[in-house]
């Protein structure tokens, strides 16, 4: 740290410009408020959306971007008003930090669908004028409202994906009602929420259905995360003798892809969940009306939903797959996310980056 960062109280990696390469950087957080909580990061997973950001893709970037919103660590301090949390209690920080607390959403528990916007973790505007930053840092100052207990035993480094790729699948799971013991799921796509999405079936008691573009993923849909069944989305005669079988679909896939084929899936009331962003979203209404089905879009999840997500992966023993790397790896990592080189969540160790 530098003569003239001395003021600076927080180390962090961040993006300086459209080349989304990450280094070191020093900043100031703000002081902790009488409603904040600070938190000593120990773990930070890498999510699609710190590489939108970094490499100003959106053209929203405010430089430089500190990225990460899958947060998890240690409460260090507290302010004078907060009571649902104490010093060394196991915290998390997902996509948001703040929100009007006065809306009809604010108030049923829904933050992240705020009438007047929720305030992202990283790259927005804080209550204090300041850009927030995420959790490629050494620490962070959070309203209390935001911040969720980590039940105890639950491994920091499992909890952070849980923020982001957790919540995403789960929320719309549970306010579709996937969690009825025999029905069927299938679930587009297999990477960082893909994966979640099988576990969460399973756990709800699913027969859950995979499906996947490339077919070196089935013995890990199968054999490691436990699906009932495994399908290359490209054969047509699979995807045939499927017709009007499945209750439910979560599709994770983040590209373009037909959608048709899958609304033929579902069964008559069946539900569609579509968490990614392609470009466009193409269904022949023959494939939606008779069967009155639905199609649903979503992203992530209010307060009362992601700590109800915590309390029931501690609860069943439900963990993401992850891999643990250090900060200074943080630039490959989200090459690799690219490639789909990752099986399932990369995580940053925090805790042993800043060392």
């Amino acid at each position: 740290m530098t003569d003239q960062n001395a003021k600076d109280n927080c180390l962090g990696w961040a993006a300086r410009d459209p080349s989304g390469v990450l280094s070191p950087y020093s900043f100031n957080r703000r002081k902790v408020g009488s409603d904040d909580v600070s938190i000593k990061i120990t773990h930070c997973g890498v999510c699609f959306a710190d590489f939108i950001w970094t490499r100003n893709l959106f053209r929203d970037s405010k430089y430089p971007v500190v990225p990460g919103h899958e947060i998890a660590g240690i409460v260090q301090e507290v302010g004078s008003n907060v009571n649902r949390f104490k010093v060394g209690d196991h915290i998390g920080v997902g996509t948001y930090v703040n929100s009007c607390r006065a809306c009809e959403y604010c108030n049923d528990g829904h933050e992240v669908v705020c009438e007047k916007g929720s305030v992202f973790t990283f790259n927005a505007i804080d209550v204090d004028g300041s850009i927030t930053k995420g959790g490629y840092s050494s620490h962070i100052v959070v309203h209390d409202r935001y911040c969720y207990k980590i039940p105890d035993g639950y491994p920091l480094a499992s909890a952070a994906p849980l923020l982001c790729a957790g919540v995403t699948v789960y929320a719309p799971m549970m306010r579709h009602k996937m969690n009825q013991p025999g029905k069927s799921l299938g679930v587009i796509g297999l990477g960082g929420l893909g994966h979640m999405a099988v576990k969460f079936g399973k756990a709800f008691g699913l027969k859950v259905t995979v499906f996947s573009t490339s077919e070196s993923k089935r013995e890990e849909a199968i054999n490691l995360l436990g699906a009932d069944n495994f399908v290359v989305s490209s054969d047509r005669k699979q995807m045939e003798i499927l017709a009007k079988t499945l209750d439910f679909i979560v599709d994770t896939a983040a590209g373009d892809h037909s959608f048709d084929p899958y609304m033929a899936l579902l069964k008559t009331f069946g539900v569609f969940v579509l968490v990614g962003f392609p470009s466009e979203i193409k269904i022949h209404p023959a494939n939606l009306n008779p069967g009155l089905k639905t199609i649903s879009g979503s992203v992530t999840g209010g307060t009362k939903v992601t700590q109800e997500m915590l309390d029931f992966c501690a609860a069943k023993k439900i963990y993401p797959e992850i891999e643990v790397i250090k900060i200074d790896y943080a630039n490959e990592a989200i090459e690799r996310l690219l490639k789909r080189d990752i099986k399932y969540r990369f995580v940053i160790d925090i805790g042993n980056s800043f060392k």
